[in-house]
């Protein structure tokens, strides 16, 4: 690779790993350990190249209408930053953050960095290992979240008029990230290729399957170790022993040999209908607290359920009715911001 002299010799024993122009004859260079801004000879300055290690502890993003300002926080020499023109900025942060990221320990040796996503204040990073999430003013610092690949279990998209939510389930929990619609299309792409690529599949089915993995199996297998002994007995599993069996009997026999008996006996319990042994029959189930259920009750039901399914899609539009505002005034503050 031809670069500049001054910046050969800055290098050292380390490679360069990304290369990215800044306009002109101005270039990032990004090694394992530094990012160097190369600023070419012009008329107001000589050829310079300053370094910035990857040590940090915050990566912040000003943009800008023409320049962006990106900010490095370090624990002993505080902040650093530079300029970009704001067109390369997004080219440019990608390789800086995951060279952060790998100094950090976020990600692993020999573990690329595919893909750097912002929207307002998440930042998504995709690598062939895991996803990274940030929420925050900042692009990245200590308060972050990853998800390992080797630990999703369920990958879903749920689309919605304004955005769409990403949901990751893993270790069998959904983790939902929500994106605008606008740039849903490339990073389903980029995460669900990321996925395939590390379960070694070719398509979405078979990723689904890899997923899923064996709990099928599982399941079966526990259903077959169940014993009846667990949960309902079967028919006759305890019969009545033979002397049960011969006091039935002659129980049945002294009750035919007094048939008067036997007749009382067959009226107790017994409710004719109509007339007045029917109404007091209905005014004692009545004074005992019980009423009977009736078709009022399911009627109620219903519209308890219809209730609550309209007051979720009510709930669902007045937030994506609020994320509407949220851009709307972000898009205004910016835009106050640069004096228009």
């Amino acid at each position: 690779m031809d670069v500049p002299g001054i910046v050969e010799s800055s290098l050292g024993d380390e490679n360069v790993a990304a290369r990215v122009s800044i306009g002109g004859e101005d270039e990032l260079f990004v090694t394992p350990t530094r990012t160097l801004i190369y600023r070419a000879d012009g008329l107001l300055s000589d050829e310079t190249v300053e370094e910035y290690p990857h040590d940090a502890e915050r990566l912040t993003v000003s943009e800008g209408r023409r320049k962006t300002k990106i900010t490095l926080d370090y624990a002993i020499d505080g902040e650093r930053e530079f300029t970009l023109p704001s067109k390369q900025a997004d080219t440019a942060l990608h390789p800086v953050l995951a060279g952060v990221l790998n100094a950090s320990g976020v990600t692993e040796p020999g573990e690329s960095v595919n893909q750097t996503y912002r929207f307002s204040e998440l930042t998504i990073v995709i690598t062939s290992d895991r996803l990274v999430k940030h929420v925050g003013e900042a692009v990245w610092d200590e308060e972050y979240e990853e998800y390992r690949f080797a630990d999703v279990t369920g990958l879903d998209f749920e689309e919605g008029s304004v955005a769409t939510q990403i949901v990751l389930e893993v270790n069998g929990r959904p983790q939902r990230i929500k994106a605008p619609n606008e740039q849903i299309g490339e990073l389903r792409q980029r995460l669900t290729q990321a996925l395939c690529s590390y379960y070694d599949v070719a398509s979405e089915a078979e990723l689904a399957d890899a997923l899923r993995g064996d709990e099928p199996e599982e399941d079966a297998e526990e259903d077959a170790e169940m014993g009846f002994g667990e949960g309902v007995d079967p028919l006759d599993a305890d019969p009545p022993s033979t002397e049960e069996a011969e006091a039935a009997a002659d129980d049945s026999d002294a009750a035919a040999d007094d048939p008067e008996d036997a007749a009382e006996g067959a009226r107790v319990g017994t409710v004719e209908s109509g007339g007045e042994e029917g109404d007091d029959s209905e005014d004692g189930f009545d004074e005992a607290g019980f009423e009977p259920a009736t078709s009022s009750d399911a009627g109620a039901s219903d519209d308890v359920a219809d209730e609550l399914a309209e007051l979720r899609e009510v709930v669902e539009e007045q937030n994506e009715l609020l994320e509407q505002q949220r851009q709307t005034i972000e898009q205004l503050i910016d835009e106050l911001s640069r004096g228009r």
